[in-house]
Parts: C-alpha cells; structure tokens; sequence
C-alpha cells in the first residue's frame, strides 16, 4: 500500500506540474495556424484551458479509483484511459502555448479534490465506480460538443484536437458500460453537472 501511495503522488506531481507527453501526434498540428483576433485568441486559450483542467481531473479520477478497485481487468482499463487523457493533457497544453494562453492557476486543487472524489466513489463498489466514469465521460463529451461551437471556425489547430478528444471520451464511456457500469441515480448526475459548471465557469477565468 505504501508503494502504491508513493507511485501515487508521484503521478500528482508529475500530472500538476510537468510538462506532459504523447506518443500520437497531436491532432490538427499539419493545419496551418489562423489568423485570429486577439478576443478570438482569449476564448479559444480559455476553452482549452478549461479542457486541460478537465484532464487534470480525470486524471486524479482515474488514479483514485484505480486505487481503491479490486478488479484487476477494470484497474487496466482505468490505467488505459488514464493514458489517453495523459495525451489530452500534452495537447491542450502545448495548444495554449500557441495561443499566449496559460493553464489554470488552480490545477493542484482541482486534482486533489478530484482525487478525493475518485477514492470516495470507488468505496461504492466496481459497478458504481465504473457507473460514475461513464457518467463523467458523457459530461465531458457534452462539454467538448459545446466548446466547438464556440471556438472560431477557422481555428482548425484548436478545433482538431477537441474533436478528436470527444472521440477518445466516447470510447472511454463505452469502456466503463461494457465493464458493468451501474446508471446513476438521477440526482447524482446533476450534482455532478452542477459541480461541473461550477469548475469550468472559473477555470475559463482562473
């Protein structure tokens, strides 16, 4: 257990405050970048902001729940979307760079209260701990969904990697139902929602 702690925040640190890495290329680098007005600058820098927040705290999800389930197969697959969202991390990273833009001042607390939140769900059991990764995946899809919308249709370098996110979170959510994910009660889900726009409403800023 000490070991597995010790690996743990390893991982906090090297998640809050490395730079992380990705081994698939980062999608809509071949784009050429737009010729954007600095207000167009400040709300794309600011989506992607808040999407690299939101991997932080998958991230801390993902690791808390793995710690806590007993079910070797659902920690691989935990470990395996946790590597994809590692990926999505790099991407929003280096995305905000390119736009003069820089990550959430706040990115240890949302990974601590995250984590905390991952530990405290997986005491419910595999299924409901699986239940409440597919319900998050479906949030953030939503999320990515109204993201592009709002991000400038020429930005295509933004645009890309959003899209190909959604994806990846797609199959994440589908990962967790075919493992036994359990539906949520519907007041959950909208805790969960409300918590939600409550951290991207200030990560947009913060």
């Amino acid at each position: 257990m000490i070991d597995q702690l010790i690996i743990g925040f390893d991982k906090a640190l090297r998640t809050v405050f490395a730079n992380a890495h990705t081994v698939r290329p980062v999608p809509g680098e071949s784009q050429p970048e737009a010729e954007l007005s600095d207000e167009e600058k400040r709300l794309a820098a600011g989506l992607m902001r808040v999407n690299h927040c939101g991997e932080i705290c998958a991230q801390a999800l993902y690791q808390g729940q793995a710690l806590m389930s007993k079910d070797e197969g659902i920690k691989r697959a935990l470990e395996g979307a946790a590597h994809e969202e590692t990926e999505h991390l790099a991407w929003t990273e280096r995305r905000i760079a390119e736009l003069g833009g820089r990550k959430s001042l706040l990115n240890p607390l949302w990974y601590g209260g995250s984590l905390a939140i991952g530990v405290l769900v997986a005491r419910f059991g595999d299924g409901v701990n699986l239940g409440f990764l597919a319900e998050t995946e479906r949030q953030v899809e939503a999320h990515l969904k109204s993201h592009l919308e709002r991000l400038p249709a020429h930005d295509l370098r933004s645009r890309e990697i959003v899209e190909q996110m959604k994806v990846d979170e797609v199959a994440h959510a589908e990962t967790a139902l075919n493992l036994g994910a359990i539906e949520l009660p519907a007041p959950v889900k909208a805790a969960m929602k409300a918590t939600s726009k409550i951290m991207t409403g200030v990560a947009y800023w913060v």
